[in-house]
């Protein structure tokens, strides 16, 4: 009778932590660059009543196992890192990458401490730094920070492969040899979270260091997509899929908790039989 209640207990806590991450989901819905992350399931280990017997040479058969299952626990918290919807805003500054790889920035332009993104909401501060919208700089492939001289270069555009096109003046174009970097991570769903739209590398991501993922955009070989000028991913949270699986969720917990009232209902009557 108590294993009951225990499971009724694990299967709660499952379906709590579950509901958590959908309502962390729900919450960045517009959030750019965001990927939604699910919760998978996994049974805990089950008690052994009887075991197993094989067939005999007197032609009797086997017999299988009688195993009671000890209740749920959490197997996976995953991040799904598929393509958000994209945003027109036409603001040259919005980029997307249109592939797998990621934004690099880093706080003081150093690559051995970069951070990496989706969101590709950048702006310019004051002394030409492309930065993000908390002050991060924005890594060229080669591992420097990106600096637009206002002085020099009256207008720019962004290129697919990342290389920004000088305007000047007389509306001439120039390539400036300078490449927004991109790195292609082999295990994404492996990356960290940590705030602000931001994932961190690890060994079980990319055994390489970010310094060394860096590459330029819209390389067939590398495979890290295109960047797209004037256009935001947005979050790739699917409303429907969310409140269909928080439906779940509660049915879920409201089933475990009528598992341990009736669990003790039994347990009741057991102790209402010597009065």
């Amino acid at each position: 009778m108590l294993r009951s209640l225990y499971s009724g207990v694990s299967g709660m806590r499952g379906f709590q932590t579950k509901l958590d991450v959908i309502g962390n989901n729900i919450a960045n819905v517009n959030t750019v660059g965001f990927k939604a992350g699910r919760v998978m399931f996994k049974d805990i280990m089950s008690q052994t009543i009887a075991g197993v017997s094989a067939p005999t040479d007197d032609n009797r058969g086997g017999v299988n196992a009688k195993q009671i299952g000890l209740g749920s626990a959490i197997g996976a918290i995953d991040t799904l890192h598929t393509q958000g919807s994209a945003m027109t805003t036409n603001y040259p500054l919005d980029l997307r990458i249109d592939g797998d790889g990621f934004f690099v920035v880093s706080a003081d332009g150093d690559p051995a401490n970069g951070y990496l993104t989706r969101a590709g909401n950048f702006t310019l501060d004051s002394a030409g730094n492309l930065v993000n919208q908390d002050g991060m700089h924005v890594l060229s492939a080669d591992g420097e920070a990106i600096v637009i001289d206002p002085e020099e270069i009256v207008a720019f555009t962004i290129a697919q492969n990342g290389e920004i096109i000088a305007v000047d003046a007389d509306g001439n174009s120039t390539g400036t040899g300078i490449l927004i970097g991109v790195a292609k991570v082999t295990n994404p769903g492996g990356l960290e979270k940590v705030g602000n739209n931001l994932y961190r590398t690890n060994p079980n991501a990319d055994a390489e260091a970010v310094e060394d993922l860096l590459t330029t955009a819209n390389d067939p070989e590398a495979g890290t997509g295109a960047i797209i000028s004037g256009q935001l991913e947005m979050s790739n949270v699917d409303l429907t899929s969310e409140f269909t699986e928080m439906i779940v969720a509660q049915r879920g917990f409201q089933a475990n908790t009528r598992i341990i009232t009736t669990s003790d209902d039994v347990l009741q009557e057991i102790v209402n039989l010597k009065r």
